[in-house]
């Protein structure tokens, strides 16, 4: 390749991933209005004000643009949520950071909607790449939880008798609630519950005073 045509190349290579990035963006926006299922190539490119043979050249499918949106979520989660977590000091600092940042986020898609809470109405049942995207995701972010329970009372931070299992498990169900209760019944103080519920189950689990 001549030194002319490298600079060509790579301009078109950094053009063409703006373009996808620029797509994905309007991907996620519709997915979290109508679900993964409501997503086609054909709606994306009214949105993203292309053609759909351009949007096709980006992703292929409807699958592999569903498959996306879901592993963009998932990154986009992961660097609000659980990356800044990371600064907060190891055990239960590290913990609250954790459920701290996913009440903001929460709070956000209370309008926005989350792709994975929509996602597994639309996916629990219909096994393939989908699915499997999804679990692959949420598996991710809950064995993230998992390891700061656990390290926390590695820290002495909670009982040495702490169900890690049992305290991710209702962890996850006040995110859950918030969300059912946010979006679907349009209860006031959602938010403010559910940090109390952590509070609460975190009360239940610290060590005994000396």
């Amino acid at each position: 390749m001549s030194t002319a045509s490298a600079p060509k190349s790579q301009r078109a290579q950094h053009k063409g991933q703006a373009t996808r990035a620029a797509i994905l963006d309007a991907a996620l926006g519709v997915a979290a209005h109508v679900g993964l299922e409501g997503l086609s190539i054909g709606a994306l490119a009214e949105v993203a004000g292309m053609s759909k043979s351009g949007v096709f050249a980006h992703f292929g499918s409807r699958e592999e643009l569903q498959i996306s949106v879901v592993r963009e979520y998932h990154e986009r989660f992961e660097a609000e949520v659980f990356r800044p977590a990371l600064r907060a000091a190891r055990g239960l600092p590290r913990l609250r950071a954790l459920f701290s940042n996913w009440m903001k986020r929460s709070a956000v898609e209370i309008d926005a909607g989350c792709i994975y809470i929509s996602g597994a109405v639309e996916f629990d049942d219909r096994p393939g790449p989908v699915r499997d995207a999804l679990v692959e995701s949420v598996n991710t972010w809950l064995d993230a939880i998992r390891r700061a329970i656990t390290a926390a009372r590695q820290e002495g931070h909670l009982r040495a008798d702490t169900d890690v299992d049992q305290m991710l498990f209702e962890i996850h169900g006040l995110i859950l609630a918030l969300h059912y209760e946010a979006r679907l019944l349009h209860q006031p103080g959602s938010v403010a519950r559910a940090e109390a519920g952590f509070e609460n189950l975190l009360r239940h689990r610290l060590p005994a005073a000396p």
